[in-house]
């Protein structure tokens, strides 16, 4: 509703943020109270709701595959991924953070992520390509590598690498490499990602995966109808 605020109006909120809402068109709930004069409630009605109807559509979805994860008895993260919309991140983001899931990275300042294009842009090594980020990044900051195999993932954790990433592997394949490399690197961070989506997620839940992340929490949810309705 800061939409709305920008236009010096007053807002009450009637639900607490997070709490799943079991709303349906038969089944109308009030979010919250704006007060003001009307023109400015009217200049700011649809950019409000076009903001809290994809806000709150990142974090249905990722409020469902939090859950989805917890009843499985899974320890690890659920997690978005870069794939955000353009000047919408934040939101976006936010929206992650409201469903119970992780940012991955809030943005570009927050950890190094070593994708295929960094590393052939350092001759294509992996090595040298965390090399080169650690020196700019320091020892404060977390590298992570995109591996496409269990040899470039050991690569990685040699080199330093704080998290890997194995992307697009099958959950069968996923499940014996990241037991192999957790058997070798138990201090590393694995991160599976690749096409992962809510109704797969469940094939890659292991105890030697950290994370999960999906780019779909942010590039394929559906957004929640919401309206603004004048009293009268």
């Amino acid at each position: 509703m800061k939409s709305l605020l920008h236009l010096q109006q007053t807002n009450h909120q009637a639900a607490i943020e997070g709490n799943h809402i079991p709303a349906s068109p038969s089944n109308k709930i009030k979010l919250a109270t704006v007060t003001g004069p009307v023109s400015h409630l009217l200049r700011g009605e649809r950019t409000a709701l076009n903001t809290l109807s994809r806000c709150s559509g990142v974090a249905t979805l990722s409020r469902k595959c939090v859950d989805i994860a917890k009843s499985n008895n899974w320890h690890g993260l659920v997690a978005g991924t870069r794939k955000t919309t353009p000047g919408f991140r934040l939101v976006e983001k936010y929206g992650l953070l409201v469903g119970g899931a992780a940012t991955h990275r809030l943005d570009l300042s927050q950890m190094v992520m070593l994708k295929d294009n960094h590393v052939w842009s350092c001759g294509g090594s992996i090595a040298e390509a965390v090399k080169k980020a650690r020196v700019v990044s320091g020892f404060s900051q977390n590298i992570e590598v995109e591996c496409q195999s269990l040899e470039e993932a050991f690569v990685a954790a040699e080199a330093g690498a704080d998290v890997v990433m194995l992307d697009n592997f099958t959950p069968e394949q996923l499940k014996k490499d990241a037991a192999t490399f957790k058997a070798k690197y138990p201090h590393v961070t694995v991160e599976a990602s690749g096409g992962i989506t809510m109704e797969t997620m469940p094939e890659y839940f292991s105890e030697n995966v950290d994370v999960i992340s999906q780019g779909k929490l942010t590039q394929g949810y559906d957004c929640v109808d919401y309206s603004l309705k004048i009293s009268h």
